[in-house]
């Protein structure tokens, strides 16, 4: 693959006597001018806005002289709209564009093909971002970055914000053009991406299943990797022969997921979750793989995003399930602080197969927080330990292979995560574009609202708003959208009256909105509403937030119907619902229903959710109903934390418990107190699908019904 240096002072020195250089200052300009262009010429596109525009490039250069397109100034020129880049050729270099303010629909923004006749070969990108260049709709599913062809590279390119669904960058393998394609993923930094809450979160997919059993041999190496959140495998391999090395993964919930296919390599990554949940390392399944040299610092994931996790396998599993692990080698690691590595990870009904002819040798393990090194859900005795090292205090009754030793070994390596970060994300990515995960502060606009027309015209401002309700009664026609941050607070100590005439819900959550209920009385009693607040049906691709705390609401659903003070549409995600301090009184309705994703594919509706701390006295109907179904594993949530609670004389209708938790994947149950809640009925009930991880701590039940456990729940009393 050729890596010149894409700089047109070298190019004009180099190819003098027969390059040319063509400036072109639209798209039809464009096309004109790669139909015409010959080996060693430079298009130059014009600095401005390029609104609604298909980039096709199907010329052909050569390996010494390749065709550029770049952009006049880096980052000057702008693709916005309804817009892609398609490249067909061979020997075509690409550099300095800036996707942001658009979308591509179903096609990715950036293909390696032009047609399925036209696959790129010896083709690069390098210099070019892409920003918040997502589909209208969180479900419309496209990728970024399609790789096809063979010999192609990426290089030195910043990718930010990806929200819908679907792979931010795949290599796809559907015909013998594309594989052994020996591409390059190389300098490029990948930033943060927030859970999809589905499958289909990837930051990076070579292969796919049905195409698992051939090879690759593509190179993902020296790339950044931060705040990459969307789903359980960063990087997800499922073909051979592949490559993952020297990267720097910061932060990320997830993990390099060998998945299918054999003969991989991960060396030489820098996986630093600096503590934070769900913070993942390598996951290993099939032949012949191999993890060497890589530091795993802080990482607190768990089960499938464990630091190291080798899998169970399947008897005669096709190639698309779970493989048994054989012949695999783990040398050389250092794991400094990480929650403990699982071998023989999920051993079930279906996974019998342990892993055979493993060898695990010359690792480094250092923790001083936990209790184990490791955990193994099934027989090890396929697995040869050689030369492991941990440290003198280590609680854990280690197999042979591990040596008690000191902490210096550890230190040693990791002593170079600093200067290694530093160097790697200052080599990845496009020089001229920031890299910054970090949210912006937030001014806030402060608006007295005595009645419901100032109220109306303040949620319609642009700009975050804090809005002090300082009348007694708003009544309304038609929902209050919530597509920004709004924080709303009563005046005084009075209760405020909202009332309606019949609408969908008094606020409906859009995409952006973060609604944040602080100091607010709320009599709802006139409320003609299927509940409280309500996410949008049109489940746009930014999702919302939601806190309620230190407020009071009484009477809803006394006059008129209501499912649910907070009721999730299909499709639509909040990264975060907090309620707390909060007290609920008088209630002929639930609190929080989300039971709307039934397609069977581990979708849910919020990521996070927190209700602590709060009073609910005389409600009638479900107070929570949470839905997730299906058996896939690449999603990790939703994760409930119910804690410090008082239910008083609370009752759900037709025999159904108070709370139902169904497929939830992470739950506490914590200090709650249920008081004449359901007697001789069910009080709690869990159902899984696929394996989770409840808690059940220091509840007090008074006259209250029962609680239906299954497996995964822990139950701790004190």
């Amino acid at each position: 693959m050729y890596k010149y240096l894409l700089v047109p002072v070298i190019l004009l020195t180099s190819f003098m006597a027969t390059a040319s250089i063509i400036p072109v200052k639209n798209n039809a300009e464009l096309q004109e001018a790669d139909k015409k262009a010959l080996p060693g010429d430079t298009i130059v596109l014009k600095n401005g806005i390029w609104n609604n525009v298909l980039l096709s490039l199907n010329c052909h250069g050569s390996e010494d002289k390749p065709i550029l397109f770049r952009a006049e100034t880096a980052g000057k020129v702008m693709i916005t709209g309804k817009s892609h880049l398609e490249i067909g050729g061979s020997y075509i270099a690409v550099e300095g564009l800036l996707f942001t303010d658009g979308y591509a629909g179903k096609d990715p923004v950036i293909s390696f093909r032009s047609s399925k006749e036209r696959v790129a070969n010896h083709c690069r990108v390098t210099n070019c971002v892409i920003d918040d260049f997502n589909n209208p709709g969180r479900m419309e599913e496209n990728y970024w970055i399609a790789f096809y062809g063979r010999n192609n590279r990426l290089d030195h390119c910043s990718f930010h914000h990806k929200l819908n669904i679907g792979v931010l960058l795949a290599v796809i393998l559907d015909d013998e053009r594309s594989r052994e394609n020996h591409h390059s993923i190389d300098h490029n930094y990948f930033g943060r991406r927030i859970p999809l809450a589905s499958n289909g979160g990837e930051m990076i997919r070579v292969g796919v299943s049905q195409h698992c059993e051939f090879n690759s041999n593509t190179k993902i190496t020296e790339n950044f990797f931060e705040q990459c959140d969307g789903e359980t495998e960063i990087v997800s391999i499922k073909s051979g022969s592949n490559e993952v090395t020297n990267n720097v993964f910061r932060e990320c919930q997830g993990s390099v997921v060998l998945r299918h296919g054999n003969y991989n390599i991960v060396s030489g990554n820098y996986f630093l979750g600096n503590n934070k949940p769900g913070s993942g390392g390598v996951r290993v399944i099939n032949k012949g793989q191999q993890v060497l040299n890589n530091i795993f610092y802080q990482c607190r994931g768990t089960d499938f995003r464990s630091p190291l996790a080798v899998m169970n396998g399947i008897p005669n599993s096709p190639a698309h399930r779970y493989v048994q692990v054989t012949d695999a080698v783990i040398s050389g690691n250092t794991f400094y602080e990480c929650t403990p590595a699982t071998f023989c990870e999920g051993s079930d009904a279906e996974r019998t197969l342990p892993p055979d002819q493993v060898k695990v040798s010359n690792n480094n393990f250092y923790n001083s927080s936990d209790s184990l090194i490791y955990k193994s859900y099934d027989r090890m005795d396929g697995i040869l330990f050689s030369n492991n090292l941990v440290n003198r205090d280590a609680r854990q009754i280690m197999p042979a292979g591990f040596t008690k030793g000191t902490e210096s070994p550890a230190k040693n390596a990791i002593s170079k995560i600093s200067q290694v970060e530093k160097k790697t994300r200052q080599s990845a990515g496009a020089g001229w574009y920031k890299k910054n995960n970090s949210q912006p502060a937030i001014s806030w606009k402060k608006v007295n609202c005595p009645d419901l027309l100032s109220l109306t015209k303040a949620l319609a401002s642009p700009e975050p708003v804090a809005i002090r309700l300082t009348g007694k009664t708003y009544k309304t026609d038609l929902p209050l959208l919530i597509n920004k941050r709004v924080q709303i607070s009563s005046a005084g100590t009075a209760y405020i009256t909202f009332s309606s005439s019949p609408v969908e819900s008094l606020f409906i959550m859009e995409g952006k909105g973060e609604l944040q209920l602080n100091q607010l009385r709320v009599d709802a009693a006139d409320l003609q509403v299927s509940s409280f607040i309500s996410s949008s049906k049109n489940a746009p691709s930014r999702h919302f937030n939601l806190l309620l705390t230190n407020s009071q609401f009484k009477n809803l659903g006394k006059q008129f119907p209501v499912v649910s003070l907070i009721f999730a549409k299909k499709s639509m995600v909040a990264d975060s619902l907090i309620i707390r301090n909060c007290t609920f009184s008088d209630f002929i309705a639930g609190l929080l229903h989300m039971t709307e994703e039934k397609d069977n594919k581990g979708y849910y509706n919020a990521e996070k959710i927190v209700i602590s701390g709060n009073t609910f006295s005389k409600l009638q109907g479900l107070l929570l109903a949470i839905y997730r179904d299906g058996n896939d594993e690449s999603t990790m949530g939703p994760d409930l934390t119910f804690s410090n609670n008082r239910i008083n004389n609370s009752h759900s209708v037709a025999s159904t418990p108070l709370i139902s938790l169904y497929g939830v994947q992470k739950s506490l149950m914590e200090k709650n107190q249920f008081s004449q809640c359901n007697p001789g009925g069910r009080l709690i009930t869990y159902e899984d699908v696929v394996r989770a991880m409840h808690r059940l701590k220091n509840n007090q039940l008074i006259n209250s019904g029962s609680i239906r456990k299954n497996e995964y729940v822990r139950e701790e009393n004190k």
